[in-house]
């Protein structure tokens, strides 16, 4: 692709230039010759940005590393999401020694602020159980001033250790917060409070919950309706539903700053009974949302923390509830019930959503809605449905498509043998500057080849090659046993295997 270079090249221009190329070692090569065809231009820190982006998304780690040097010895300002994008590409492609040895190295960097790649980087090497490297890399970096602050890989450090059944050390964690200069957010309370619930540690739940009412329920606020219910859960669980209504009774009074007015016209006395868990905790939700005092914030935290825990009707009531107080659900409730319908089977339901309840809200569905009933149609083996929406979409106002959207409607075609449709649905794709990922056209090349359409296989071949992108090794089996059923496409063939050549 020939690029009309302007007179005076600024790196804003640039980064537009090479993010419209459909190949990253095009984009790569414009981006060299920059600074050959304008002697007095500079990269900045954006530019490069842009460059380690598109290399990143193609896995192109060789080139990324080049340009992350380039960029070093320039001595430009740059972000520290960049370091954070590179992080996350080594560690996909299994190089996390090279992510490490990265982030040793940002001091050499115009880089002055490392607390998004610290906490990247720490994901990384829990997510590959190196929790012994991570505690190390922890206590070397988290006290310089680099790392702006430490919460989100305390909570992360809390969160693994939670997640291997070690909420006793999670706990300790917790209580050093304090003499680590950091305050504990309502995302440490959440996760050390589902933590010790899950390891029976109620009475340490119980003794954190009085904390949370003097430290960040000072207000009352409604968010945290969702950390009250799972020690209460718990309780139930364990049969100390006596327990958990005392304690939801200071909860009302304490958490959630409920007027007595309101309190007294909770009726706690059905729950009496020890053995009636489900009717406990029912009661229990009626009375968290009643009993505060109504606010979206709280409405929001209970409704999407019940459709994540597949209790839909429990939902629906949280919705009709706030409805009643002149409150009106929003985008992310309507999310969490979609995902939940779609989890459940109800596919029937979750399109009623879109449809009726939305449209009564006022609300016009986002890329985002449209993306979660995409993927849940396509899960459902209703692709064809998918289609239709997909050109609903195409007619709202302010509502375009992104690459995830095709990503889903591609991938959904091709698992209900609908290659040709998918085949349509890539070209508009590719129409829009959306580059799919490898594996998209893996799977759509070895589709049409198990249907005899050798040429729109190869095209798509041919097109895949042209992005740079090497195809696996089951496509070029799937390819050559189509092709030995039909000779008269050897020549096409052949043809693309010479450019395949030429590439590499």
């Amino acid at each position: 692709m020939s690029v009309r270079w302007p007179r005076l090249l600024t790196p804003t221009h640039l980064s537009q230039i090479i993010k419209k190329q459909k190949s990253p070692l095009t984009a790569l090569k414009i981006f060299k010759e920059a600074k050959e065809k304008y002697p007095n231009y500079r990269h900045n820190g954006p530019v490069y940005a842009s460059m380690i982006g598109i290399l990143s998304e193609s896995n192109r780690i060789t080139e990324m590393k080049e340009v992350i040097d380039q960029m070093k010895g320039d001595s430009c300002e740059c972000k520290d999401s960049v370091f954070a994008t590179a992080i996350k590409t080594y560690a996909r492609a299994g190089q996390l020694n090279e992510a490490v040895s990265l982030f040793k190295n940002l001091s050499q960097f115009n880089c002055v602020n490392w607390t998004q790649s610290f906490n990247t980087l720490l994901k990384e090497m829990v997510k590959e159980s190196k929790l012994e490297a991570a505690h190390i890399l922890f206590l070397r970096s988290c006290y310089g001033w680099e790392v702006k602050s430490r919460i989100q890989s305390l909570n992360l450090l809390m969160d693994v250790l939670c997640q291997r059944r070690r909420s006793d050390l999670a706990l300790h964690v917790f209580q050093e917060m304090d003499f680590q200069g950091c305050y504990p957010d309502r995302e440490s309370y959440r996760i050390l409070m589902k933590g010790l619930c899950n390891d029976g540690r109620l009475n340490e739940a119980t003794h954190l919950l009085y904390s949370m009412f003097w430290r960040i329920s000072q207000k009352g606020s409604g968010e945290d309706i969702v950390i009250y219910r799972t020690l209460l859960f718990a309780l139930c669980d364990q049969g100390k539903i006596q327990d958990a209504m005392q304690i939801l009774e200071k909860i009302l009074r304490k958490g959630l700053k409920a007027p007595k007015s309101r309190r007294h016209r909770i009726d706690l006395c059905p729950c009496n009974d020890d053995e009636d868990i489900e009717g406990a905790k029912s009661l229990i939700n009626e009375a968290l949302i009643r009993g505060g005092i109504p606010s979206l914030a709280s409405y929001s935290a209970m409704a999407v923390d019940l459709y994540n825990e597949g209790r839909i009707v429990e939902g629906d009531k949280v919705l009709d509830e706030m409805q009643t107080k002149g409150f009106w659900p929003s985008l992310v409730m309507y999310e969490a019930k979609l995902a939940a319908l779609f989890k459940d089977g109800m596919v029937d339901e979750a399109l009623k959503v879109i449809e009726e309840e939305m449209v009564r809200g006022t609300f016009v569905p986002t890329v985002r809605v449209y993306n979660i009933l995409l993927k849940g149609l396509c899960d459902a083996g209703n692709s064809a449905v998918a289609v239709m929406y997909l050109k609903k979409m195409s007619k709202q106002v302010g509502c375009v498509a992104n690459g995830e959207t095709y990503g889903i409607l591609v991938d959904g075609l091709c698992r209900d043998g609908r290659f040709l449709e998918a085949s349509r649905v890539l070209e508009e794709m590719l129409i829009r500057s959306y580059w799919p990922c490898v594996e998209i056209y893996n799977v759509l090349i070895r589709g049409l080849c198990s249907i005899g359409k050798q040429y729109e296989a190869v095209m798509w071949l041919e097109e895949m090659i042209s992005q740079a992108k090497l195809p696996d090794i089951s496509v070029w089996s799937s390819l050559v046993a189509s092709v030995c059923c039909n000779t008269a496409d050897l020549s096409v063939c052949r043809k693309t295997l010479e450019q395949l050549s030429g590439c590499s």
